[in-house]
């Protein structure tokens, strides 16, 4: 652990657990749609249950939903701020089994009807953990730009993926692929040591059985 871990990031606080990890697992979920949310169900679990509204960690999490970053002043009206968009945005207090303390469940709705889920934990100094996408578990800690890719679980797709990276010159720092069950559906996850242009996101999605790509930078 190093002191930034301890002391945590340039926020507006209280709490670099419940208010800047809350903000930025709001930015990844925004990332992750892909578009601007109009209608958000957000699941609070455990601490953030009991404490969510003394440690503003509805209005964090909701600012980073907006894009806002965790030292945005903003973040302080954002409830305001979503209700005067007439968005459709609703907050549950339950608890998620055998999730950490400081998690939230986020289920999104797309422009066109699909629904899109983000599970995250809040695990200190501004730190945090995505352990679900759409239900599928993954572990994401925000250290490096990563591209999430959704494609169906066939033979060459890795292949593929990773073609299109190299030939964007894009080095893989990690790599872990995820999936619902044998052939069905498939997530695969690729942290990387270049910033990542957005651009990426046109090359993978001409890849046959690619369903969706989302590029999330690093926690900067």
């Amino acid at each position: 652990m190093n002191a930034f871990d301890i002391i945590g990031p340039i926020m507006i606080g209280p709490s670099s657990s419940h208010t800047a990890g809350a903000c930025r697992i709001g930015n990844y979920a925004r990332a992750v749609l892909g578009e601007e949310p109009m209608n958000v169900t957000i699941r609070f679990s455990g601490s953030f249950r009991t404490t969510y509204k003394g440690h503003g960690t509805d209005k964090a999490l909701i600012g980073g939903l907006l894009g806002f970053n965790t030292d945005d002043i903003r973040i302080r009206d954002s409830l305001d701020i979503i209700k005067k968009d007439k968005r459709d945005f609703q907050i549950v207090e339950e608890d998620i089994e055998l999730a950490h303390p400081n998690t939230v469940l986020i289920t999104m709705k797309k422009k066109n009807g699909d629904v899109v889920s983000l599970q995250g934990a809040s695990i200190g100094g501004g730190n945090i953990a995505i352990t679900k996408i759409n239900d599928v578990d993954v572990y994401i800690n925000g250290l490096y730009d990563a591209i999430i890719v959704g494609h169906k679980d066939i033979p060459g797709m890795i292949y593929q993926i990773t073609k299109v990276l190299f030939e964007q010159n894009i080095n893989i720092n990690s790599l872990s692929l995820h999936r619902t069950k044998k052939h069905g559906d498939a997530v695969v996850i690729i942290e990387v040591d270049n910033k990542v242009d957005k651009s990426i996101e046109t090359h993978l999605l001409n890849i046959a059985n690619v369903t969706n790509v989302s590029i999330l930078s690093a926690l900067r």
